[in-house]
This record gives structure tokens, C-alpha cells and sequence, in this order.
């Protein structure tokens, strides 16, 4: 099976936001928000300066050790593990829900771009070592998205009653049984089956979405040396402590957010304006707020309430109970790994750009922010089909009526276009203009706006005439929107609705492969990648 790969300038797809293409292009004020510049010289300053912060390496490997446990992990992951003890060690961050079954197809665009960066800056930078962590966003609890994933076009959710965390949740026979719409979708598919036995391994009942989640990322990428963290863990809550402290008795990182906010709603969208406490508390199926009101700490809708000192002894005693929200959430990860890149899409990175305050004022390295690779996979089918309409790869990115417009005036050539008439016709105005107002200058108005009502009519004319010939292109117009609509589900990106059963059924690890292959590393660029026959 092979591929062609083409590069597409971000700002061509119409599908990204303002801050995002700024940042890309260096433009504007995006990267004054940051900490370091998303290059290779951005990379070395931020070595420099990551060897300044301390980190508990032991406590690190020692919970990557117990969390890997017994599974069957490739030899790649355990040395890198092993690495991680060593100073000269750092990790290539990326972060994401354990969506069921993988999710949409980005989850795994995130973790390759990790994987072929370490591997990049391993090249550039040959005195350190460089290790791609995919960081379990375990503590999320928003089971409709997470427990939910699009196959064939229709969408699959996870029914279950279990509340809180959805990593501590555990496989029922409701997920089980979604797992079964999987076998029989892949079951016709000429490839999959290897896909479709990780996840029946990994997804076995009583299992934590955690554990199924690492069982499944190991699968596909542990022999690349990606280790899966989950950060939801005692030993690694009780490193992030003294700034859960502060946090609770200040509520400082609400405070140095502020001025940000201000700066970054000047010209660009704000994601997340965090609140007066930026916690969650955890415990069994509760996952909810913190919030002072007057003496007290309350834990939002329920009935837990504590005073000053018993809030701070929980937090010594039970650090697992305590869990970042959005705003603090980088701050942990940052306190716990020795990151020098973090990869995230245009809306992690739009947050990440409120936090540069919060990391400082918490005194925690502050690492590389890189946009992760985006793909659009075309099949042999559609490309040819496209080709053949005389429309190029660029084009997919048009709005549907402006691709039929194209298409129409193309196709018919200069007989839909009235462009040489206009020109004549106004060419006869400015003669008759002149003309009567020699006569009478006050007659120029009137000449001028029979000019107007003229070539305005002239333009509705040519409308028509493109509506007619489009009635009559209406299976070329059809084929537009068919394709358009599979590869742009909902007008979207198609990596954030397809699940990556529909390409891994069809292709097997040769998909994988070319994605691995594909996927740039510091540069930045939309890939598309369409399948040659």
C-alpha cells in the first residue's frame, strides 16, 4: 500500500484560529505567551533552564515501574524508564483523555508526533536523552466524550451508571458490549485483526479505564519507547503538595491568570478563565469542585465540608483526593516529568498560553509549546474522483460553494463569465456620462446610478446563469459534496470524528507506518495524505 504526502500551510485550511496561526507563522503576539520559541534553538534554552528545576526522579520511575507492573511491555519501554532516573534525561510530552477504544483519530496523531520528536531531538541534540510520555488525562469525567467513538458514521456511547473519574471507572458489560459493534465492523475488513485482539485483551471486565487505556497505547507503541503515565497516583499527588496549598489557601493561580487574560483577549479567543480555586476533589464516584464560602471549603454538590485545617490534613494525608482542573493541570505535569516540549492541539496550546504567570509564580519549568501534527487521509477512490473534476488538494479546504462555483465556471469555460460585457458596459457609461453632463452637469447623478442598477443587474444575470449550468453539473456537484462531507464530517476536521478502526480495518499496521512516517517533527504543517491504488 502506498501513499502520497503533501504539505499544506495551516493558514490555507480555514480550519484552524487566529492565535493558532499566529503562533505557527510568528506572527502577532502569540509567542509572547510563552515561555520559548516552538524551534530547535527554543529546544536548547529550554534544556538550559529545565536543569535548574529539581525533580524526584526516583518517585517518578519507582510509580512508572508499579504502574507498568506485570504487562508485557516492549524492552524499548523499560530502558527508557530506566533513562529517566539520569539527569540528562527529558521527556517529549503530550496529554489526552483515555478515550474508550482510542477515540478520534488525533489521540494517536498526538502520541506519534511525541514519539518521532523524542526520536528528532535524540538526532539534534546527541549529549541527552529525550523520551516520548503520553500523560493519562485519567482524572477527566466527562463520559460523553470520553466514552464515546464514531464508527461508519455513527456515534457509540458508553452507557454506564459509574460517575467520577472515568480512568477509575471500570470495564462493565455495557463496554463489553460496544466493544462487539467493533468485532463486527472489523469482521468484514480486510485487515484489523491484530488491532481488534489489543483492544478485546485490554478492555477485560473489572479493569480500570486506566489500566485498558495503558494496555492498549503499549500495544501499539511500546516499541517505540512510549511510556504512558497516569498521574492519578498518591506518590505523584504528594510531589504537587505545597502548590495544592497555596492554591487552596491563596487561590493564586486565579490571581496571576488575570493580567494574561487581559493581554490575550486583545486579539485572540480566551479558552479558559479557570476559577476563584482551580481543584477537584476525588473520592470514590465524586469528582467535584472546591470552593471557599466564608471559614469553610465546600466540595460542590455534596454535602463534604471542611474547615482550614481539615482541608490541609486531607491534602497531607489522602494527596490523591486532590485533582488540577485545566488551569493547574500543566503545573503538576511539569512538577512530576522533566519536560522540554509539551504537544498539544490549538485549543491545549490556547490555554497553555493563559499559564505562563501560573508557572512562575509556582516556580515550574514552563516547557516548549508544539502544535501536534494534523493529517486528512484521503482514499484512492476520492482522490481519483476529486483529480478528475479538475480541482487540487487545496481546493478540499474551499467552502462547498465556492468549489462548485469553480467548478462550474471551469467547466464551461469563459460562457458563464460576463466579465468582457461589464467592462464594455461601463466603458458606455463613462461615455454617456460625460456626454450628458457637457449637456447638463446635474444629469451626471443620474447617468452614474444608471450605470449602478445596470451592472447590478448584468451580475444577477451572470448568477443565473451559473445556477442554470449547476443544474446541469449536478452529478459533478454531488460528488463535491460526498466527498467533502467524508473527509470534513460536519464540516470538521475528520481526525476529530473517525475512530481509527476505519483505517486500521482497511490498512493494518500499514496505516500506523505511514502516519509514523509522515509525521513531522518541529516543522510546521497540515499533512494530507492520499492513498495511491
Amino acid at each position: 500500500m502506498k501513499f502520497n504526502v503533501t504539505s499544506l500551510d495551516y493558514q490555507f485550511t480555514g480550519l484552524f484560529s487566529s492565535l493558532v496561526k499566529d503562533y505557527v507563522q510568528a506572527k502577532g503576539s502569540a509567542r509572547s505567551f510563552v515561555a520559548y520559541e516552538p524551534t530547535y534553538e527554543g529546544v536548547r534554552k529550554a534544556i538550559v533552564e529545565r536543569k535548574k528545576y529539581s525533580i524526584n526522579r526516583k518517585v517518578l520511575v519507582d510509580v512508572m515501574q508499579k504502574q507498568y507492573g506485570s504487562l508485557s511491555s516492549n524492552t524499548s519501554v523499560h530502558q527508557n524508564i530506566q533513562l529517566l532516573a539520569s539527569d540528562n534525561t527529558f521527556v517529549v510530552t503530550t496529554a489526552h483523555q483515555p478515550n474508550i477504544f482510542t477515540g478520534p483519530l488525533y489521540f494517536f496523531y498526538k502520541i506519534i508526533h511525541a514519539i518521532q520528536l523524542a526520536a528528532d531531538l535524540r538526532k539534534q541534540f546527541p549529549d541527552y536523552n529525550f523520551v516520548p510520555v503520553y500523560y493519562m488525562g485519567s482524572e477527566d469525567a466527562d463520559i460523553e466524550e470520553v466514552g464515546s467513538f464514531v464508527l461508519g458514521g455513527n456515534t457509540y456511547q458508553w452507557n454506564t451508571k459509574q460517575k467520577g473519574a472515568v480512568g477509575r471507572m471500570k470495564v462493565d458489560d455495557a463496554l463489553i458490549g460496544l466493544l462487539k459493534n467493533l468485532e463486527g465492523y472489523w469482521s468484514v475488513k480486510p485487515n484489523g485483526k491484530e488491532a481488534l485482539a489489543i483492544l478485546q485483551n485490554a478492555y477485560q471486565k473489572g479493569k480500570t479505564i486506566a489500566e485498558a487505556t495503558i494496555e492498549v497505547v503499549n500495544a501499539f507503541f511500546g516499541e517505540h519507547g512510549l511510556i504512558v503515565l497516569q498521574p492519578d497516583d498518591a506518590s505523584l499527588k504528594s510531589l504537587f503538595v505545597d502548590t495544592m496549598k497555596v492554591e487552596l489557601l491563596t487561590g493564586f493561580s486565579h490571581k496571576v491568570i488575570q493580567p494574561t487574560l487581559q493581554a490575550l483577549t486583545a486579539n485572540y479567543h480566551v479558552q479558559s478563565e479557570g476559577r476563584a480555586i482551580n481543584l477537584f476533589y476525588l473520592k470514590d464516584d465524586i469528582r467535584a469542585r472546591i470552593e471557599k464560602q466564608n471559614n469553610q471549603y465546600i466540595v460542590a454538590d455534596t454535602d463534604l465540608r471542611f474547615t482550614e485545617e481539615e482541608i490541609l490534613l486531607e491534602l497531607q494525608q489522602y494527596p490523591d483526593r486532590f485533582s488540577p482542573n485545566v488551569i493547574l493541570r500543566g503545573v503538576f505535569q511539569e512538577t512530576i516529568l522533566p519536560g522540554v516540549v509539551f504537544i498539544g492541539g490549538g485549543g491545549e496550546l490556547a490555554y497553555w498560553m493563559e499559564l505562563k504567570n501560573v508557572f512562575a509564580e509556582a516556580k515550574v519549568h514552563m516547557p516548549v509549546l508544539q502544535l501536534r501534527n494534523s493529517f486528512l487521509f484521503i482514499r484512492a477512490k476520492q482522490m481519483q474522483q476529486w483529480t478528475a473534476l479538475g480541482l487540487s488538494k487545496q481546493d478540499l479546504f474551499k467552502p462547498v460553494l465556492d468549489i462548485e462555483v469553480a467548478l462550474v465556471k471551469m467547466q464551461s469555460g469563459a460562457l458563464l463569465s460576463l466579465e468582457a460585457e461589464l467592462k464594455l458596459l461601463e466603458q458606455v457609461y463613462d461615455q454617456i456620462q460625460k456626454r450628458v453632463k457637457s449637456i447638463d452637469a446635474t444629469l451626471g447623478a443620474h447617468a452614474n446610478n444608471l450605470a449602478h442598477q445596470s451592472i447590478k443587474k448584468l451580475l444577477e444575470l451572470e448568477k443565473k446563469m451559473i445556477r442554470a449550468e449547476r443544474r446541469k453539473q449536478a452529478v459533478s456537484i454531488e460528488r463535491i459534496h460526498s466527498i467533502k462531507q467524508s473527509l470534513f464530517p460536519n464540516n470538521g476536521l475528520q481526525e476529530r470524528v473517525e475512530n481509527m478502526a476505519e483505517w486500521m480495518g482497511d490498512f493494518g499496521q500499514a496505516w500506523l507506518d505511514t502516519v509514523l512516517k509522515a509525521s513531522p517533527t518541529m516543522q510546521q504543517a497540515f499533512t494530507i495524505i492520499d492513498q495511491i491504488d
